[in-house]
């Protein structure tokens, strides 16, 4: 199937093809009908003649149309009109002559003859003529329907690489910033670790295309090792909690999609804490939809405890653009709110995210 794809995606190669499989059909037609009105077996000649005259003149006229294809509209029509007519006279008399010779007394006696000869090639000319722009014109819009996805996906792809290695740089400056204060109050050892790690981070980073998705127990991973630079900065202060099912797991999602999460959730509710804080992960399946949650423990949104938050900081923009680009208004979202404890007092901030359930085996399908 895909060797005649490519066989067909020539577009003369397609012309010439039905080109043919239309005039040999057009000579079936007339030497059937010849036969049906009486006419001997030898008749064939001249629905051959027809058939080669017709061959002919429109192979000629195609190379007219595509002299005109590129002049405006009124134009075009204009000179398709011209080239009709010219076409439809030399076919008429061609194929006349053919008959007349054959036999003599199928001649005309008045001009209503001739013309009637005139109307009936005119008829096979104007039928050729509006199969072709027919067919061109499809290809025209399919062509530039393609261009224009190509376009699309290629906007889509450098959006979402623009989203992603936009949270790299405020990642690094934090790191950075940690290891030289490590650096200077002489605890190498732990700057040397935070190093190691911070390249490891980077090198993962990196490698993983924007593009693709990976399975949550994979981002989880890449998450392990960013947590592990900060638990080098924070030691006890930071703990974290991943609460993830096992079907959860195999579930696809962005590539580092959860890390500006736990950047935000360090940010607000770890760093500004003397006793620090517990970030918890937690994902599960309901029917179709994969529900994500990062929660901390930290003073809650500032809009108090019945507060709910769209997400003004880069993070989370990002990652809401992100996940809209990726699979559009309705099938995702992303919801920010404060966790509420016993009493009704603030315990920390949740940002859900519902994803579509893909696997790697559906993904792939």
């Amino acid at each position: 199937m895909s060797s005649l794809k490519r066989f067909f995606a020539s577009p003369s190669r397609l012309f010439w093809v039905l080109q043919t499989g239309g005039w040999l059909g057009y000579f079936s037609l007339h030497y059937l009908s010849a036969i049906g009105h009486g006419k001997p077996l030898a008749y064939a000649w001249v629905s051959a003649a027809a058939t080669a005259i017709g061959f002919g003149v429109t192979s000629l006229l195609r190379l007219g149309f595509r002299a005109i294809w590129n002049l405006s509209t009124g134009r075009m029509i204009a000179a398709a009109a011209a080239l009709l007519t010219l076409a439809t006279a030399v076919y008429s008399l061609t194929y006349a002559e053919a008959v007349f010779r054959w036999c003599f007394e199928c001649r005309p006696e008045s001009l209503l003859g001739y013309i009637g000869y005139f109307g009936s090639a005119l008829y096979v000319m104007l039928s050729w003529s509006g199969l072709y722009f027919g067919m061109k014109f499809s290809r025209e819009i399919a062509h530039e329907k393609e261009i224009a996805l190509r376009a699309n996906a290629t906007a889509h792809e450098a959006q979402l690489k623009m989203l992603r290695y936009q949270l790299n740089p405020h990642f690094l400056f934090n790191t950075l910033n940690a290891i030289s204060t490590l650096v200077m109050d002489n605890q190498n050892t732990t700057a040397n670790r935070m190093v190691s790690g911070l390249s490891a981070f980077l090198r993962h980073s990196l490698d993983s295309d924007p593009m693709q998705r990976v399975t949550l127990d994979e981002e989880l991973g890449a998450l392990t090792r960013y947590l592990g630079i900060e638990q080098l900065r924070f030691g006890e202060r930071l703990r974290v909690v991943v609460d993830v099912s096992d079907e959860a797991r195999r579930a696809l999602v962005p590539s580092l999609v959860l890390q500006p999460l736990i950047e935000n959730c360090i940010k607000y509710a770890i760093s500004k804490r003397i006793e620090g804080g517990t970030i918890a992960v937690r994902a599960r399946v309901s029917e179709e939809s994969l529900l994500i949650s990062v929660e901390d423990d930290g003073p809650g949104l500032p809009e108090g405890c019945d507060g709910h938050n769209n997400g003004h900081g880069v993070g989370l923009a990002n990652t809401r653009e992100r996940l809209k680009v990726l699979y559009g208004p309705v099938r995702q979202s992303v919801s920010v709110r404060s966790r509420q404890g016993i009493g009704g007092t603030c315990i920390g901030v949740e940002v859900a995210l519902v994803l579509p359930y893909e696997t790697a085996k559906a993904g792939s399908a």
